[in-house]
């Protein structure tokens, strides 16, 4: 019987995303295959780290094409890109937390294309007036990363309502960003 690559992937990060620390074993049974099936498709640990990376890399990807951020003003653009990320939040929160994925030269070249294009997307806003000039391109996407890790974890622990998480992140990132008149 032939396993399902993105079955596998798709169970491994929904279990990483609650819980972290989970090992193969637990990753095998939460995609329904023995352990020796899971090391057959990633050698370890790090090669299925490695294979949900490549994923998240690939659904911020696609969320940053469906938000048309180049569309409109720079804010309604950040708020449609929020909109289109909820979904890989989860995935995002784990990856954010893996270290060894932004060490050192092996770094994913797919994590500096999607700075560049958030980044682009923030600058857009400071030179149209939107957003403070301030707070560099560079931070302010990265805040926009630590929110959408942080609303994922305190929405998956109860705290907070699924249906809170777009407006949480947005009022907070775009409450400190825009611009305001000077008294």
């Amino acid at each position: 019987m032939a396993v399902d690559r993105d079955h596998v992937l798709r169970s491994a990060a929904a279990l990483l995303t609650r819980k972290s620390t989970a090992t193969m074993d637990e990753v095998a049974r939460a995609a329904g295959i023995s352990r020796a099936t899971l090391h057959r498709h990633f050698a370890g640990r790090d090669a299925l780290v490695r294979a949900l990376e490549a994923l998240g890399i690939a659904e911020c990807e696609a969320a940053l094409e469906a938000a048309r951020l180049d569309e409109g003003p720079a804010g309604e653009a950040v708020r449609r890109l929020v909109r289109e990320l909820e979904p890989a939040a989860g995935l995002l929160s784990f990856l954010y937390t893996e270290n060894q994925l932004f060490e050192g030269d092996g770094q994913h070249a797919g994590w500096a294309r999607l700075d560049a294009r958030i980044a682009a997307l923030f600058r857009r806003g400071q030179e149209g007036g939107e957003f403070r000039i301030d707070l560099t391109p560079p931070w302010l996407t990265e805040a926009l990363f630590g929110l959408m890790a942080s609303a994922a974890w305190v929405v998956q622990s109860g705290k907070v309502a699924p249906n809170d998480f777009h407006h949480m992140i947005v009022e907070l990132l775009l409450g400190g960003a825009l611009r305001r008149e000077e008294p």
